[in-house]
């Protein structure tokens, strides 16, 4: 892929039989696109994320933070000499997305996205867009395919060199009973040793009542919201070395590395994040 016109480059994988955008019911991605302030959303996204507000009407804080986070993480990956990204769970692209962090520290760096939503195929070209020196490419496949993933990603990953496995904002869609730990435990120990892990977690420690009134507005809609607390989301690092400052909440990991992201009021954003290295 190095070398080509990137807006010719075509994603890793076609998008599967029956990829339709489904508007019948609201999608994480979308609503996530919608606090982020995009246009890439419907009517029943946006219905649904007005509702959270009223639970926490710091939603869009949320994602901005969050969002803050995958920056900080990538500049201070790169700085670590990190050359290879696997981004599952995607989302709407916002600009400026990794591969653009990660390629203005390092140009050679290759990036690989992956997502399940038709829409966010319909927006790969936009990540496609690499440095001539490096490398970006889109597969469409479900983050409990990890075989699935890591055998697209590595058409255009070199899966015998350290690469930081970034699951953010993803892993709360997804239950214990559905093989959360499990599924993370599966991609990071096809890695390669000196590859990182990089997650940020929505909890419920600040306010556990409205996190479960939360959790079951989604079960009501067929979807899955498993907030975590401090010592849950750690357990997806066993086995790992956390980097400083450990396991902290998603705004305060390393402030150093970005513009602050300002707030509304004094009680911390919800989340957790980390980012741990294989041994």
């Amino acid at each position: 892929m190095t070398g080509q016109d990137p807006a010719a480059v075509p994603p890793t994988a076609e998008p599967r039989a029956g990829g339709r955008i489904d508007t019948s019911r609201p999608h994480p991605a979308r609503m996530y696109d919608w606090f982020l302030g995009g246009k890439d959303n419907y009517p029943v996204d946006e219905e649904m994320a007005r509702q959270l507000l009223t639970l926490d009407a710091r939603g869009r804080d949320m994602a901005r933070v969050n969002r803050a986070f995958m920056h900080r993480a990538v500049r201070w990956l790169a700085a670590h000499g990190v050359r290879q990204y696997l981004d599952i769970g995607t989302g709407i692209p916002t600009e400026p997305n990794l591969h653009q962090i990660a390629q203005a520290a390092a140009p050679r760096s290759r990036i690989v996205y992956c997502d399940n939503d038709p829409i966010v195929l319909a927006h790969a070209e936009a990540l496609l867009r690499s440095t001539p020196e490096g490398a970006t490419a889109y597969i469409q496949a479900d983050a409990r395919e990890p075989d699935v993933i890591l055998a697209r990603a590595g058409e255009v990953l070199d899966l015998t060199r350290p690469v930081a496995l970034s699951l953010l904002a993803l892993l709360h869609f997804v239950d214990d009973e559905d093989g959360a730990y499990d599924l993370v435990r599966r991609l990071v120990e096809r890695l390669p040793s000196g590859s990182y892990l990089v997650l940020s977690h929505v909890t419920g420690d600040f306010d556990p009542v409205n996190a479960a009134t939360a959790r079951a507005m989604y079960q009501e809609r067929g979807l899955t919201l498993r907030p975590r607390g401090r010592a849950e989301f750690a357990r997806f690092f066993e086995g790992l070395e956390l980097a400083e400052p450990g396991v902290s909440l998603t705004a305060e990991w390393h402030p150093e590395l970005g513009e602050p992201v300002p707030v509304a009021g004094d009680d911390p954003i919800p989340g957790y994040a980390g980012v741990a290295r294989k041994p």
